[in-house]
């Protein structure tokens, strides 16, 4: 064979390797477009609008409905402290001893000038009865008549002055023993025996607190004031109070508080600079289990109706708007914004946005552009057929 033919003959050969080559490469681009072609088996949920009860949440202090600072009424040096901080007391128990001893010689002196003064109009009383026929006889002139009954009168209103002293010693000897005006319980006590007090310090003995009951103080926004104007019954916000159902407390630690409690008050204005308004829930405290100074979460169950309710893992959070997936009636998909109206456990509430009988994508929506045809699959179909779609549609994300 020439060198000729040979070179012919390779020619020829490669390109026919060359052909064979771009038909396999085409063939495989037809079946990978196929498969990037195939509708998507992804879980879809038809929506409908119903009524909502959802229980929201607002943090709140509590405080006992009395809390009474106890301060001294008279001066002196403390020679008794009968309770320790954090004991509770009944009405009328005693607290405190002030040193009693000048004040019961004040009362002494009271009571001894009030019996010089009864002594003075019984004086007083001799001297008119004498005076009073020696006039009438014309013995003596009528003026030393008129000068006894003024001085009788002087006596007798010196003897009400007296009179009112020894109540007055008597009332602050009582002032040196401090009882409870309340029963509750005994918070810090910054004084000790000996310490000098006196009335109207400005530091209390200590403070009182009748926790019997508590009140549970929030705020809520104008939104809410709102729909608590139009959700409840009443002319008047006294009378809506009345409608509104028993709230519920969530303490601290996260569990529920046994008792419910009643809106019994709301503030006359709201604060400007958190746009909110002020309402107290009573709760019962038979067994003392809450403190003035606590903290926790007050419940209050709102009713929204004709509502859509989405679960919130169908949704998308994107530059501060929420998204869900919305399948049109020929299975291709659109972004669509929503409007959250609030939250109910793990579902959003929808006011604008979806419509009754919307379908929307409940899961396997990331990477999902706007027109991509997917294979509605039934949420409630078997557990078997829900593994298989979310295999594929793995299988077609990392493709």
């Amino acid at each position: 064979m020439t060198e000729k033919k040979r070179l012919f003959s390779l020619r020829a050969v490669l390109g026919l390797v060359a052909l064979l080559a771009l038909g396999a490469c085409n063939q495989g681009q037809e079946g990978q477009q196929g498969v990037e072609q195939q509708p998507r088996p992804l879980p879809v949920k038809e929506l409908h609008r119903s009524t909502v009860v959802v229980q929201k949440e607002y943090a709140a202090t509590l405080e006992g409905v009395v809390t009474v600072e106890v301060r001294p009424q008279v001066g002196g040096t403390l020679q008794e402290i009968a309770v320790d901080e954090g004991q509770a007391v009944d009405a009328g128990q005693l607290l405190f001893t002030i040193d009693q001893r000048p004040y019961r010689e004040a009362l002494n002196a009271a009571v001894a000038a009030r019996q010089s003064a009864e002594a003075a109009v019984a004086l007083a009383d001799i001297d008119v009865k004498k005076y009073k026929p020696l006039v009438e006889n014309k013995v003596v002139s009528d003026i030393k008549l008129l000068e006894a009954e003024a001085a009788r009168r002087s006596a007798r209103a010196q003897l009400a002055q007296a009179r009112a002293a020894e109540e007055q010693a008597r009332i602050d000897l009582g002032y040196t023993h401090i009882e409870a005006p309340v029963s509750g319980y005994i918070a810090a006590i910054p004084f000790r025996l000996g310490s000098l007090v006196r009335a109207g310090q400005d530091e209390a003995l200590t403070t009182l607190t009748d926790v019997s009951r508590v009140h549970a103080y929030f705020s809520l926004s104008e939104v809410d004031f709102v729909r608590f104007k139009q959700q409840f019954d009443g002319a008047t916000v006294e009378e809506k109070l009345v409608s509104v159902p028993p709230v519920t407390l969530e303490l601290a630690d996260g569990s529920l508080y046994g008792e419910n409690g009643k809106l019994d008050a709301v503030g006359g204005q709201f604060e400007r600079t958190t746009a909110s308004v002020r309402f107290r829930a009573t709760f019962p405290n038979e067994h003392g289990l809450l403190r003035s100074g606590n903290t926790g979460t007050v419940r209050i169950a709102w009713t929204y109706s004709d509502m859509i309710t989405v679960p919130q893992s169908a949704t998308m959070d994107l530059q501060d708007r929420v998204f869900v997936f919305r399948v049109n009636d020929d299975n291709t998909v659109a972004r669509t914004p929503v409007t959250v109206a609030g939250v109910s456990g793990g579902e959003y509430l929808i006011s604008e946005g979806l419509a009754n009988g919307d379908r929307i994508v409940l899961s396997g929506f990331s990477r999902l552009p706007d027109g991509t045809p997917i294979q509605p699959v039934d949420p409630d179909a078997k557990e078997s057929s829900a593994e298989d779609a979310e295999q594929q549609t793995n299988q077609a994300e990392g493709a």
